[in-house]
């Protein structure tokens, strides 16, 4: 199961990642984007984080959803993606996307991922094929009682997913009018 993530890591994602530029980061392809703000200025109806970059956010999602930007999805991958289950999970420092200190440059959101998506990679390896069959657990919430495997399928899905986003949002900025 992790060789699906990793291998999606280290053939495709990561290496889309390389060369992500700050205005690439926080560039909006669509009126009224969801976006990493300076602290005061967002738009939504939360602004959620603790630093001087707050995530827009809403306790119910609009519908339509948002268009995201790159800051915006990488920022749900550090948070509810990789680190509030390396948290729960493999004694990585707790995350919450109120309280979260969200990096405002691109080298800073890349820096955090490659050592959680690190952290989540050891962690999996550290469970062993017993550790896949134990139950997830309280932190999953109604998943509680699911396999750590299931977990682990989900966080690929949600790695190759929002990755694939990022990389389709730099494709367009590079052939922005």
């Amino acid at each position: 199961m992790l060789g699906q993530l990793v291998w999606h890591w280290e053939h495709q994602a990561r290496p889309r990642l390389d060369g992500l530029t700050d205005e690439e980061y926080c560039w909006e392809p669509a009126e009224g984007c969801w976006n990493l703000r300076h602290r005061g200025t967002g738009r939504a109806p939360v602004a959620a984080g603790s630093g001087a970059f707050t995530m827009d956010f809403a306790r119910q999602e609009p519908s339509p959803a948002p268009v995201t930007t790159i800051a915006w999805r990488l920022g749900h991958i550090l948070v509810g993606v990789l680190g509030a289950r390396n948290a729960s999970h493999f004694g990585g420092p707790p995350v919450a996307y109120e309280d979260f200190d969200y990096p405002g440059t691109a080298a800073g959101a890349l820096a955090l991922l490659d050592e959680y998506y690190g952290r989540w990679v050891q962690g999996v390896r550290s469970l062993g094929a017993g550790g896949l069959d134990r139950a997830c657990g309280p932190a999953e919430g109604a998943f509680a009682d699911r396999p750590m495997a299931a977990l682990v399928l989900h966080i690929n899905r949600e790695m190759i997913h929002h990755l694939a986003e990022v990389a389709l949002l730099r494709d367009l900025f590079a052939h922005r009018q």
